[in-house]
């Protein structure tokens, strides 16, 4: 526990101290909230501003517990890593330490973004609905991590980490629905919508935050809170159950991919020794 804390402590302060990407972070997401906000006034969603912040955060939370990850390959080719393994350190604490940041700076930023929401329209009726939220944006932080700690150590590069990350976190936020309704994309990208985990994500967010967990199946498949995947509908208990099974898959092949990793052979890359 002492080594979890350790990591998770170190990895905070270093997102506490980079100023200049916590305020882009922040304000990032609420430009999309003035490019995209009319999309979802229509007939079908009571409260639209509280239908696209909820998204908007669930979407923020995966883009910062992914991204966080990328601090993982600063500590391979700076050496920290090594450092850490020499000492009698067990790789699944590491990697425990590595998902636990993740999940705790994801979750800050979502719980920013979620009180700022309240002075822009945002609104829930009961406490109970707060500490749900809560509660999911750390789950899903976790979840999510290990498919982030997954691609860091894979490509052990940042560049290529960068890269890969655009690559991937961009077109599963917007097919997700997170952004554009995901009734409203053409037949096959919606879906690979229904393929995508970060779907399962807004929608049970959204549901959560929403307060129509007891809403019958029919008005939340209207509102895209639930899908009809051929005769199965997916509503937030098999959102539930997917996130569980994929956030299992990716946190233990990240930390199967971790322990193999031989930091040894790690080191800077070309390009970051010319920068010196």
């Amino acid at each position: 526990m002492r080594v979890i804390h350790a990591l998770w402590l170190r990895n905070l302060k270093a997102f506490i101290r980079n100023k200049p990407a916590l305020i882009f972070n922040l304000l990032f997401p609420f430009f999309f909230i003035f490019v995209f906000g009319e999309i979802f006034r229509n007939d079908f969603i009571e409260n639209p501003m509280s239908y696209m912040l909820a998204g908007i955060i669930a979407a923020t939370v995966f883009d910062s517990s992914f991204r966080v990850s990328s601090s993982t390959i600063d500590d391979m080719t700076s050496g920290f890593m090594k450092e850490v393994l020499v000492s009698p350190i067990s790789r699944l604490n590491i990697a425990a330490g590595q998902f636990v940041s993740s999940a705790t700076v994801a979750t800050v930023q979502g719980v920013i973004i979620f009180g700022v929401g309240f002075f822009i329209g945002f609104r829930i009726t009961s406490p109970v609905t707060v500490v749900l939220a809560l509660i999911a944006m750390v789950f899903i932080g976790l979840v999510l991590a290990g498919f982030g700690l997954l691609i860091a150590t894979m490509t052990k590069n940042t560049q290529t980490f960068q890269a890969v990350s655009i690559a991937i976190t961009m077109p599963m936020t917007f097919m997700s629905g997170a952004y554009i309704p995901l009734s409203m994309l053409p037949g096959a990208l919606r879906w690979v919508g229904y393929f995508n985990p970060l779907t399962y994500v807004v929608s049970l967010f959204r549901t959560i935050t929403l307060e129509k967990l007891d809403a019958p199946v029919a008005d939340l498949v209207a509102e895209d809170l639930a899908f009809e995947i051929g005769r199965v509908t997916m509503g937030p208990v098999q959102a539930l159950i997917v996130l569980v099974v994929v956030g299992t898959v990716f946190i233990g092949l990240s930390t199967l991919v971790f322990s193999k990793v031989d930091f040894s052979r790690m080191n800077r890359s070309k390009d970051d020794y010319l920068e010196l």
